[in-house]
């Protein structure tokens, strides 16, 4: 099988670009792609608010509550700012487009390489995360966590190159079975709790833990932000569905609407759920032991069948939730390559309507950074959730700079901003002052975030962020230069370089190959000169002899032999092309063309052409030179 074979069985056959609105998604496949990371954060969200307090002592996890609740007014902000953007901006691009039509250039791109910085580690994270929970369930497989995890990565990159439809109708029924069955055992943990039904109250756990330290004043408020950040992990992933506004089916911005609004609820009624609950159970986190997940389910569950449907699927969407990253890193890597800051090939999509080169570049980075951190997320945690609170401040920042142009307007006036159209909205001042909150807090999260876990990797992050920026702008520079270098707003046909009457044939020997490549020479130009560089005793003279056998192939074309003492044959060629190039025919196009021997299968290819291969590489950097390749078709053997 050939690669077209091998890729039809792996991916499946093209679709048209007229099927792309078949492709699109449904709100509930939806839900599934792009809501699979905040929905699995609820599996540890609790645990990360309670895991700082206990340093206080397990009285302390009283505020756990409080907390989580702040947790959730925050995530309604940023939800309904979101949800503004989408409505305003639905051709997708999230805080990247947001940021660029209201905050400028650089606070786009610095929003745009959070987000790709987060994506990448929302995958590394989550996979690992996963193999964490089925190493905890079989720890004879520790030993081959990397291998789980690169195989977990290469499977939802299989998934997710084989179309968004498809990927969308896999990865669904984990992603509602988590949430139905933690949902179910909330609700029984509720019935229980407040003895509904008759039925038998919570069990509670009596474990009590002395406080690590006794902290007041500023020290106290600080663990308080500290813990308040760590619930923060709930907000990962709330972006996604703004910057894929155009996965949707019509209409498009409804539905994406309408899709955040559901993921915002399931995923906040997991979270204050479980964090009621959990403080209700009187629970304690166990360092590298039993999540507070489990622990709860458990011990509603008393440990029946229900327990193990939520392990199961736990361990199945912590998998599942770098689907997210899957689907918004090539997306917005599209949007950048679109803008001229990343490769252009970026934005092309694949056979299955896909953005293929983004999702590989994406599985390539992040399996990269499991194989550094040998597939540890709590090694990777501290680099993680900085990018997507920063792009949270931005991204809101940009939509309060927007309520502030539509509060210029008058009721019934509109306005193009460049990048979208705006009208004239009754509340605007409320939803001004709801973003600009909004962007408050979550830029102390940020601050928070970036304080608390610096020294311990997320220096890495901060690092990353602004190389990626000064990344964007050399791409974005480099592609400025090349349209003004071809730019025809000031050409004239007297500009164009004369083509040269020369064309120079290298040649090792005359044979089949060389003879053709002559002939073709010949066809495009009336002065051919085939240059053979002599570099062993005797093969002057048999060039010589070989090429008097030809004498009708070879009439008109003149043979330059060069004597050369040293076994490099390409710095004589390339000193005597360079010399017609730029002395001979100065300021003219000098063509080379070179016979390539083509065989039949692979392997036997690397047996031939390397000399041709260096030539072409040496002749790139210079001007005014065309490289012809003329193939020589080597048949198989019998």
């Amino acid at each position: 099988m050939n690669f077209t074979e091998v890729k039809r069985v792996l991916i499946g056959a093209p679709f048209p670009t007229s099927r792309e609105i078949h492709e699109r998604l449904d709100r509930v496949r939806a839900l599934a792609v792009f809501a699979s990371d905040p929905i699995s954060s609820n599996a540890y969200a609790t645990e990360a608010i309670m895991s700082v307090l206990i340093v206080l002592g397990s009285g302390a996890l009283r505020l756990t509550l409080p907390l989580a609740l702040g947790v959730a007014s925050l995530v309604l902000l940023v939800v309904f700012s979101y949800i503004q953007t989408i409505l305003h901006y639905p051709d997708g691009g999230g805080a990247y487009t947001v940021a660029k039509d209201n905050l400028g250039r650089y606070a786009s791109l610095l929003a745009a390489a959070a987000l790709l910085t987060d994506y990448v580690l929302t995958v590394s994270v989550s996979v690992s995360a996963g193999v964490r929970a089925v190493t905890s369930a079989v720890p004879e497989a520790y030993d081959y966590r990397v291998f789980i995890a690169l195989g977990a990565i290469g499977f939802i990159t299989w998934m997710n190159l084989r179309g968004v439809r498809e990927s969308g109708t896999i990865f669904a029924l984990p992603t509602y079975a988590f949430a139905g069955g933690v949902l179910l055992v909330i609700a029984i943990g509720l019935v229980r709790h407040f003895e509904l039904l008759g039925a038998s109250p919570l069990p509670e756990a009596h474990e009590i833990v002395e406080a690590e330290r006794h902290l007041v004043g500023v020290a106290y408020v600080w663990l308080l932000l500290r813990a308040f950040a760590g619930g923060c992990t709930a907000l990962t992933g709330i972006e996604a569905i703004s910057n894929g506004v155009q996965a949707f089916k019509p209409p498009e911005s409804k539905n994406a609407a309408a899709t955040m609004v559901a993921m915002a609820v399931i995923a906040m009624s997991l979270f204050v759920g479980i964090s009621f609950l959990s403080t209700s159970m009187h629970l304690v986190p166990a360092e590298g032991g039993e999540s507070i997940l489990s622990q709860m389910t458990r011990r509603i569950t008393d440990g029946g069948v229900l327990y193990y449907w939520v392990q199961v699927f736990t361990a199945l969407i912590l998998f599942l939730a770098a689907n997210t990253g899957f689907q918004d890193f090539p997306r917005l890597s599209s949007f950048l390559a679109r803008d001229r800051f990343l490769p252009r090939w970026l934005q092309n999509r694949g056979d299955r309507l896909v953005y293929s080169s983004g999702i590989l570049v994406l599985a390539g980075i992040s399996s990269l950074i499991v194989v550094v951190f040998s597939a540890d997320e709590i090694a990777m945690l501290p680099l993680y959730a900085l990018g997507v609170m920063l792009s949270f401040t931005l991204s809101q920042a940009g939509m309060s700079r927007l309520m502030g142009k539509v509060g210029t307007l008058k009721p019934g006036e509109s306005r193009d901003t460049g990048v979208t159209h705006i009208h004239y909205e009754p509340h605007w001042r409320w939803k001004r002052l709801l973003n600009v909150v909004g962007a408050i807090t979550t830029g102390i999260v940020f601050v928070i975030l970036t304080a608390t876990k610096f020294v311990d990797g997320a220096w890495l992050v901060a690092l990353a962020i602004p190389l990626l920026v000064l990344l964007f702008h050399r791409i974005h520079r480099h592609y400025e230069l090349v349209a003004a270098a071809l730019s025809t707003e000031r050409f004239y046909e007297e500009n164009l370089t004369e083509i040269a009457d020369v064309v120079i044939v290298p040649i090792s020997d005359i044979h089949r190959g060389t003879l053709r490549a002559l002939q073709y020479a010949k066809r495009i130009s009336k002065n051919v000169r085939a240059v053979c560089i002599a570099s062993r005793p005797g093969k002057h003279e048999r060039v010589e002899q070989r090429w008097a056998r030809f004498p009708r192939l070879t009439e008109g074309i003149d043979l330059r032999i060069i004597d050369y003492d040293y076994r490099d044959i390409l710095t004589p060629l390339v000193e005597y092309i360079e010399y017609v190039n730029t002395v001979e025919f100065k300021d003219c196009l000098t063509t080379i063309v070179i016979p390539e021997f083509i065989a039949q299968d692979g392997p036997a290819r690397l047996l031939h052409n390397q000399t041709a291969s260096f030539l072409r590489r040496r002749l790139r950097s210079q001007e005014d030179i065309v490289i012809i390749e003329v193939p020589y078709h080597i048949p198989p053997p019998d």
